[in-house]
């Protein structure tokens, strides 16, 4: 084979032992604080999560806790769940809402006295499977241990009317008293009772 025939290649430069070119200074700053920002999220927002979990717990604690110690009717509204575990249907206009639960081993009731319309009442009544029909003129439904874990007086010089609703067990039972001195605006008294 003759030197024409065989092609000539460049002459290659040996491979250098000095390493990759050195970073400029930006660049190595940027890259820095990219892996900073990663850190900080990486561990930030997990943190956050857990200090705002934790403020959440301890409020919703103290809340069960101040719920469970008190001692009669407190101002508002029962939570949704009690309204559906008790089954109390109470119309979204009702005033003067006040409430109390109480639990044991025998049974959970539910007391609620609230001030609503005629036709407030009427969808009440007509809600729990009842209507104004069933309230029998005079008849105070709810009884002396009710009245007193309640703080309730039905005394004379109003006009009472009640009904007691009854369910199958487990369902509750609802005892209704309601002043109908007002008729316009009467106040409706209710202990609910449910057996486990």
């Amino acid at each position: 084979m003759t030197a024409a025939e065989h092609p000539v290649l460049p002459r290659q430069s040996s491979p250098s032992d000095e390493g990759p070119p050195p970073q400029d200074r930006r660049r190595t700053i940027r890259r820095r604080l990219i892996t900073a920002t990663i850190i900080v999220l990486l561990i930030g927002i997990p943190a956050g999560y857990l200090l705002i979990s934790a403020g959440q717990s301890r409020r919703s604690g103290q809340n069960k806790e101040a719920e469970a110690s008190a001692q009669g009717l407190r101002e508002g509204w029962p939570s949704r769940m009690q309204r559906r575990i008790f089954e109390l249907p109470m119309p979204g206009n009702s005033l003067d809402v006040q409430y109390y639960e109480t639990n044991n081993w025998k049974a959970s009731r539910l007391y609620v006295e609230f001030r609503t319309t005629s036709a407030g009442l009427d969808r009440f009544l007509g809600r729990m499977g009842s209507g104004r029909s069933d309230l029998e003129t005079g008849r105070v439904t709810i009884g002396a241990r009710d009245r007193k874990i309640s703080g309730w007086t039905f005394g004379s010089g109003a006009d009472w009317a009640g009904t007691r609703h009854t369910n199958k067990n487990p369902r509750p039972t609802q005892d209704i008293t309601v002043n109908m001195t007002d008729p316009m605006n009467p106040v409706v008294y209710v202990v609910s009772a449910a057996t486990p």
